[in-house]
């Protein structure tokens, strides 16, 4: 970035609102004359109109503030002790209805069992004040369909009758099966949606056959890449990874020399550059990383006078997952990033570029430890290995973006070639969704260009995003080419979620927020399917996708 204080930031325009953010309650202007918006046909014009498509979940603070005032605590309490009487009448009445249920139940329990019995009936009320029935008290704020309305708490209390209908509705939901809990994105491990962790017959055999190709003189990279494609086991991912990034060489007697020889020349980096991050010249490179890498851990973010872009970004990284909030980490991915920055002045540092070491610094870490990693206390590390994981991090990642240098050098133009054929590639493969964000003036570019930018990283969870990598680093051009189809595929996923909005904000919203939080394996596993379909038909005939 520029470091000239005069220049408006590109990217940035502070002014600018994030399309479906809430606007305060107040006097609003006059409605202006009927008539649809003027739509941007520029990309600096689009841009003038956006915040940065990083910072969509910046005003989340903003956000429960603004809805913690219109709550009124006296409101929302007499609401809450409303329901819990409506409860103990309902529980009061159901007892009179059946007067000989209780006496022939306590005379079947055992004296020594009587006590347990009463406190697991204290349980189930308790369980039950806190069900449903008293938790919409407290989220009154929220529509059925989840957006954030005017308290609904001066509503009447349902009647009784009403009450013991959607207690035996709440009883016949705890009596279905539930669906294991998959963390959001702490759980890094390679996990089905069954939250299964025991390795199959199947996966001990696909381990064996890499163990048997990764044990060889010199490794076939094309069988490889075909074994890759669908998946590449945890205990082997480190060494795969590196060899089909062309990080090393297939051959097995030159890859320790490889190793230390780059490692020693990432280092030299350090030495010769890490010093000049406060020089003038580096101040907003440098300041950007910060701010982005410490969101990992928002009250850590402490700027210094000097330290001006990469200061920024750090704290962004996967803020949710306890191993980016270490100080040590943090520091890593600063030099990492400055490096690159540094080495790459056609670019230079670009928000999200933070994003893409995460994979490669989790996988490396891997290979030096067998718990899971995101709670793992780094600094527990030799520092030989924490200097092997941060040369290995930088390398691969500096790999992946030599293929994809284009989508950061100046207006980004590689991101606005693939978000111009991701809409010409959906409105062939599925014409409804194509006219109906044209309808409701939904332009790509308002959501896939954190897709592109990103690589589906903020859509989806870091276990699922080194599940995809593995397939794009298996697959020619993964990164640059197969993504598109990827990104169809994903958004097609949602059509049915997609077509139910009915308005601009609805939509922006559902698409800013697709709901992956679940996801494992399996379905990324079918989302490549359907990507790989869609490759097939289309990447051979580029006209055919286009009208």
């Amino acid at each position: 970035m520029s470091s000239d204080g005069n220049k408006k930031q590109f990217w940035k325009r502070n002014a600018a609102k994030v399309p479906g953010s809430l606007i305060k309650a107040g006097p609003r202007p006059s409605p202006a004359t009927p008539g649809k918006p003027k739509k941007a046909t520029t990309f600096q014009e689009f841009e003038s109109i956006t915040s940065d498509a990083w910072d969509v979940g910046d005003d989340d603070d903003e956000l429960l503030a603004m809805a913690a005032q219109n709550l009124n605590i006296e409101v929302v309490m007499e609401t809450a002790n409303k329901v819990i009487e409506n409860h103990s009448k309902l529980q009061e009445r159901q007892k009179l209805d059946d007067p000989t249920e209780s006496p022939q139940r306590h005379d079947d329990v055992p004296d020594e069992e009587e006590e347990a019995a009463d406190d697991d009936d204290e349980e189930d009320e308790e369980a039950d004040l806190t069900s449903p029935e008293v938790s919409f008290s407290f989220q009154d704020s929220l529509d059925t369909e989840g957006r954030l309305v005017k308290s609904h708490s001066e509503a009447p209390i349902g009647s009784p009758k009403d009450a013991a209908g959607e207690h035996a509705a709440l009883y016949r939901q705890r009596s279905l099966p539930h669906r294991p809990v998959i963390p959001l994105v702490a759980r890094m491990a390679d996990q089905n949606t069954s939250g299964t962790l025991a390795m199959t017959e199947r996966e001990a055999s696909r381990l064996d056959k890499f163990k048997q190709l990764l044990a060889g003189p010199n490794t076939d990279l094309e069988e490889l890449r075909k074994l890759s494609w669908s998946g590449i086991p945890r205990q082997v991912r480190p060494i795969a990874w590196k060899l089909l990034s062309g990080y090393l060489p297939a051959n097995a007697e030159r890859r320790e020399n490889v190793l230390q020889r780059k490692r020693q020349e990432y280092f030299g980096f350090i030495q010769q550059y890490y010093d000049s991050r406060n020089d003038e010249h580096h101040q907003d490179t440098y300041r950007q990383i910060q701010i982005d890498i410490p969101r990992m851990s928002p009250e850590s973010l402490v700027l210094q006078p000097k330290v001006t872009e990469i200061h920024i970004d750090i704290p962004r990284t996967n803020p949710l997952i306890p191993l980016f909030q270490q100080a040590s980490v943090q520091e890593i991915f600063e030099r990492i990033l400055f490096i690159w920055a540094i080495r790459h002045p056609a670019s230079g540092y670009v928000q999200g570029i933070n994003d893409l070491v995460t994979p490669f610094f989790v996988v490396y870490v891997f290979e030096y430890i067998e718990e899971e990693v995101e709670n793992f206390d780094v600094s527990s590390l030799q520092e030989e290995a924490l200097r092997n994981i941060e040369a290995d991090s930088f390398w691969c990642m500096s790999k992946l973006l030599d293929g994809i240098q284009d989508n950061y050098t100046f207006a980004q133009p590689g991101i606005q070639r693939k978000v111009k054929a991701l809409e010409e590639l959906v409105s062939r493969i599925d014409e409804s969704v194509h006219h109906h964000m044209q309808h409701y003036e939904v332009e790509y570019l308002q959501f896939a260009f954190r897709w592109m930018n990103n690589l589906l990283m903020r859509e989806l969870p870091l276990r699922c995003t080194i599940r995809l990598w593995d397939t794009y680093q298996a697959e020619p051009e993964g990164f640059s080419h197969f993504h598109l189809y990827v990104c169809a595929a994903f958004l097609v996923r949602w059509r049915k979620e997609i077509l139910e909005e009915r308005d601009f904000q609805g939509l922006m919203i559902l698409l800013q927020n697709l709901p992956t939080m679940h996801w494992g394996n399996e379905e990324v596993s079918v989302l490549l399917a359907e990507a790989y379909r869609l490759k097939f038909a289309f990447a051979d005939a580029p006209n055919h996708y286009k009208r």
